[in-house]
């Protein structure tokens, strides 16, 4: 079958093409819940603790269960960023959860962070990120933090 050529609909798809994708921050304001459900599936945290025996029940005490943990995680660099990134997002939704005023705001570069009543943000990303490679600062130092504002 030989398709016809339509120049007005290869100029429209150039076009469209270089529109960016509305991205996270675009559903946030769509969907405030649905993309801070998203933000705590967090599963391949959750896999590597319960591997190590450990079920994350989404409290301040399993953020200092998860570092007591071994991190046998840094010997697997394909691994790390990836544990990071959700050690981070999990770090947010306990905040989120048990912190009073806490919640997500996703920045428009798609960033997710948690901003706290007194109006603090907190890249806890680059939290769960340093927290995996470095094991600093502790996931509960960090919640503990967020706490006291």
């Amino acid at each position: 079958m030989n398709i016809p050529f339509i120049p007005f609909l290869d100029r429209w798809r150039k076009r469209h093409a270089a529109e960016p994708e509305p991205g996270l921050a675009a559903a946030f304001e769509d969907d405030p819940q649905g993309v801070a459900e998203l933000l705590s599936e967090c599963e391949l945290l959750r896999s590597q603790a319960a591997t190590a025996g450990l079920e994350l029940d989404d409290t301040p005490a399993s953020l200092g269960a998860l570092d007591q943990l071994l991190p046998r995680w840094r010997d697997d660099p394909e691994l790390l960023p990836w544990l990071g990134n959700d050690a981070g997002l999990y770090l947010g939704s306990v905040i989120v959860r048990t912190v009073p005023g806490a919640t997500w705001h996703v920045w428009p570069g798609g960033s997710p962070v948690v901003r706290l009543a007194s109006g603090r943000e907190i890249q806890v990303v680059e939290a769960g990120l340093d927290w995996a490679v470095h094991g600093a600062p502790e996931l509960s130092q960090v919640y503990a933090e967020a706490s006291e504002t």
